[in-house]
């Protein structure tokens, strides 16, 4: 095996890192998190996607910036380490690590409900072992597959779109942006809906296998944060307008509630595939992220140094692959797929706070900092706004990491 300070190959152009950022954001959060969304924010659901869209644009353009000048596997991890000190690069890489773990497993339950509701823990398990060895494949494996799962979601969504618009059921008036559920409600929609598009992260962890990432990685993140919110608002436009507020918040399986509603019943079991599909991609792009900020936080040795190691034939951070692969199958195996969405906004939002102080500290013009001050106050508002029990939980977990950082260091300096 090659040492551990050995680097990934860098073999992704603008559109493989495009396509893995949307294989992550289009995916399952577009098909389940309408719903919710709907109940919390009622007819203010656009205001909140709005917000949503605002507070990750701030985000993307901070990351962007950072990753071109620290192109290295990690993201935030690496970009905190370097401009605000150790600790709170280590709270970002804690939080994206522990937050995303959660969410693979959410995703991995997705695909189990979807293919096989009885034993969905069984097929979750299986597809976390299944995609965990594509990953181990190589970078280039993961990003032809994640082609595929882009291209059958969106065809299936571009389906949904254009029954739904098209059908007598469709009634304008039903798309109201009146914030019925307040501006609480509206905000924590908003943190509801950042679950879908924090994929674009997936490409700045990737900064290692990025080729020219100073030029890739800035052109990447806003293409597919772009692509992603057109495709978002779309199908929210269209399911309103089928559903409306209030149905849309009841419904379980929103997309194909809609599309029911809209007389062709035939085309619900293409939407639990497409939804099955979707949750593959972002399963897939997730392990691909979380195991390569595991990689960076294992050569600073946050994390056991074993995890560094690069395989030398496909040149991937294999150890970190297989553990993280481990962990997510046995959180798939016990936990709820409710609880782990909750939990996993509350952590990534904390992982952006982190990118946009970050950002701030670069030099540039006065009015460059207001982006990141934007992003920086969107992100800890909405991690506040959501459901209780997520931020007492998330903030519980972020103490924990905290507390071992300390006794690390206690027992570093003896």
């Amino acid at each position: 095996m090659t040492p551990s300070g050995a680097e990934l190959r860098r073999t992704l152009g603008v559109g493989d890192a495009v396509v893995i950022g949307l294989g992550s954001m289009i995916g399952a959060g577009i098909f389940a998190a309408l719903g919710p969304a709907a109940g919390a924010a009622g007819s203010g659901l656009l205001l909140g996607l709005a917000v949503a869209a605002v507070v990750a644009y701030c985000n993307a353009t901070s990351s962007a910036r950072l990753a071109a000048l620290y192109p290295a596997s990690g993201g935030t991890y690496v970009y905190g380490r370097e401009r605000l000190g150790a600790f709170w690069g280590y709270l970002a890489g804690w939080s994206f690590v522990v937050g995303k773990t959660a969410s693979c497993a959410a995703m991995a339950l997705t695909v189990g409900a979807y293919v096989w509701p009885g034993q969905a823990h069984a097929v979750a398990v299986a597809a976390v072992v299944a995609l965990t060895a594509v990953n181990y494949g190589g970078v280039q494996k993961s990003a032809w597959l994640t082609r595929v799962i882009v291209a059958v979601v969106l065809a299936v969504l571009a389906s949904v779109v254009v029954v739904c618009l098209g059908s007598g059921a469709s009634d304008a008036g039903r798309l109201d942006i009146g914030a019925s559920g307040g501006a609480r409600g509206v905000l924590q929609a908003a943190g509801l809906l950042f679950f879908a598009f924090a994929g674009y992260a997936r490409i700045a962890t990737l900064g290692e296998e990025v080729r020219d990432p100073a030029r890739t990685i800035p052109r990447a993140i806003p293409l597919a944060l772009g692509i992603a919110l057109v495709v978002y608002v779309c199908v929210a436009v269209a399911v309103l307008s089928v559903l409306g507020a209030g149905g849309l918040g009841r419904a379980d399986a929103p997309l194909a509630d809609a599309v029911r509603a809209a007389g062709v019943p035939g085309l619900v079991p293409v939407v639990r595939v497409g939804a099955a599909v979707a949750a593959l991609g972002s399963l897939l792009a997730l392990i691909l992220g979380v195991s390569r900020t595991t990689l960076a936080m294992a050569r600073d040795r946050h994390l056991p140094g074993a995890l560094a190691a690069v395989h030398p034939t496909f040149q991937v951070p294999h150890r970190a692959e297989l553990a993280v692969g481990a962990v997510v199958a046995a959180l798939a195996a016990t936990v709820d797929v409710r609880g782990a969405i909750g939990f996993s906004s509350f952590g990534v939002l904390a992982y952006y706070a982190v990118a946009n102080a970050s950002a701030w500290t670069l030099r540039s013009a006065p009015t460059a900092r207001f982006v990141p001050a934007v992003g920086l106050l969107g992100c800890v508002v909405l991690a506040f706004s959501l459901p209780a029990v997520s931020v007492i939980v998330g903030a519980g977990v972020l103490a924990v990491g905290v507390v071992t950082y300390g006794v690390r260091r206690r027992v570093a300096g003896r």
